[in-house]
């Protein structure tokens, strides 16, 4: 009986929503989202498909779910360190690389980002998104006129950056490894460097750059760009105290 109990309180603990999306999670990170099924999900849980369905109305709420988690946990750290710094573009950048290592972190991650800012705009990650990057956008001296688009355009540069780096295309001709990236960017740089100096004088002066490059050191140059033209259209104002009615005489 008391084997019999214990079985029963694991199968409980199984049959949790946080755990059924840590699992997706886990099958997104091992083989992208076409590994994420219900059978996939049975198989690994050891339940029935009944049982995923009572707390997960459907797979696109699961990836919606599993997106969210993801992302929860990955501003949560990154938010906390940031506002200790105290500066609203300090914060920027932190959401900015919590949301880019998580895509290094999950390559899938990228592509369901994008699905949720377009497809679901009032869905718990794109609200989770702006809300973290529009609050220190409001104390930067923005007017409030401009919150909205000046936010959008911050999200909007860091997912389509985070996208573009993200590993997991499903394109074999892509880089999919440190290794692969290095030689994929050397075979860049040789045929960059291989132009015709007349044609193309720009790209051959870069392409020892271009090879050399860091994708997270590029992704925060493009943060500090937005951020120099947010406060360059709306710089900060500083108050001054009023001035005194009467000077003391010196003595």
């Amino acid at each position: 009986m008391a084997a019999r109990t214990r079985r029963s309180q694991r199968r409980r603990q199984v049959l949790t929503r946080e755990h059924i999306v840590e699992t997706a999670v886990e099958l997104l990170d091992a083989a992208g989202v076409g590994a994420l099924t219900v059978r996939a999900l049975t198989g690994r849980m050891a339940t029935g498909p009944g049982a995923i369905y009572w707390h997960i109305g459907n797979m696109d709420e699961l990836l919606e779910a599993a997106t969210d988690a993801v992302v929860a946990t990955a501003l949560a750290t990154r938010t906390q360190l940031a506002e200790a710094a105290g500066t609203p573009q300090d914060e920027i950048r932190a959401v900015a690389l919590g949301l880019f290592d998580a895509v290094t972190e999950h390559p899938w991650l990228a592509t369901q980002l994008a699905v949720q800012l377009t497809r679901n705009p009032w869905g718990p990650v794109t609200l989770r998104i702006f809300e973290n990057i529009g609050r220190p956008v409001r104390t930067l001296g923005v007017p409030q006129g401009e919150w909205f688009t000046t936010t959008s355009t911050l999200v909007h540069y860091i997912l389509g950056a985070t996208a573009q780096t993200s590993q997991n295309t499903g394109d074999d001709s892509i880089p999919g490894s440190e290794a692969d990236r290095a030689e994929f960017l050397n075979t860049a740089s040789r045929a960059w460097d291989g132009l015709d100096p007349d044609d193309y004088p720009f790209i051959r002066s870069i392409a020892d750059q271009m090879r050399e490059h860091d994708d997270r050191e590029q992704f925060l140059t493009g943060i500090d760009l937005v951020l120099t033209g947010i406060t360059t259209l709306h710089p900060p104002t500083t108050s001054r105290p009023p001035a005194p009615d009467c000077l003391p005489s010196p003595e």
